[in-house]
């Protein structure tokens, strides 16, 4: 007889509360890993650099409070228990990207997005249904997600300013990340998603990167 305890449903609601809290209050999170910006010194950055580098590290951190989201959503309602703790793990290590773009941000004199609720329980929805859908497309939105996730990361490793080598360190690591990710996803029976349903996710991503930029 086992003598494991399984995790009630008031256990994954406390937990579920504890991982929303941690994502969306600002500070909150903390890295399991050091953060790859301290090899480097502070860039000299003017005004407009400033803001730019802010703009694209909120639309990171964003992404990781929707990542997180899309995790928990998923590890939810998957089906086999290998999918479930994969996810958990993947979301670890999205709470590393989390607080290390939540630090350059206050490094920045900036802030995170105040519509991330907003996305969150978005990502949250769609990570459950995908789930629910089965482990094959749960897995498969999981690759095609990590797919965006990556090509943004290589827009704004080329767009920081040239000498923010601080950022470019943080983005260098998630990108690294997000790949694996990715290839996991689809080694362990994700379906390659059609270029239709891609290109809606990248119209999505899109709405999400040009508002949150600023706001």
């Amino acid at each position: 007889m086992s003598l494991t305890r399984q995790p009630s449903p008031l256990d994954q609601a406390i937990g579920q509360f504890d991982t929303l809290l941690r994502t969306l209050v600002p500070k909150a999170a903390q890295p399991y890993r050091p953060n790859p910006a301290l090899q480097h010194e502070q860039p000299d950055l003017d005004e407009a650099e400033r803001k730019h580098a802010a703009g694209l590290m909120r639309i990171n951190h964003t992404g990781e409070v929707c990542a997180q989201a899309l995790y928990q959503g998923q590890a939810m309602t998957a089906k086999l228990e290998e999918v479930r703790d994969q996810m958990t793990l993947a979301a670890q290590e999205e709470i590393d990207h989390l607080a290390w773009c939540d630090q350059r941000l206050q490094e920045l004199d900036s802030r995170t997005s105040l519509l991330n609720p907003l996305f969150y329980a978005l990502s949250f929805g769609i990570g459950a249904a995908a789930g629910k859908a089965g482990d094959k497309y749960s897995l498969g939105f999981v690759a095609a997600t990590e797919d965006q996730v990556c090509h943004h990361l290589e827009e704004h490793f080329e767009s920081l300013p040239a000498q923010d080598e601080r950022s470019r360190a943080i983005l260098r690591q998630m990108h690294e990340d997000e790949a694996h990710h990715a290839d996991w996803a689809l080694k362990a029976g994700g379906v390659e998603f059609p270029t239709p349903v891609k290109k809606v996710m990248t119209l999505m991503s899109k709405v999400m990167t040009k508002s949150v930029y600023r706001i």
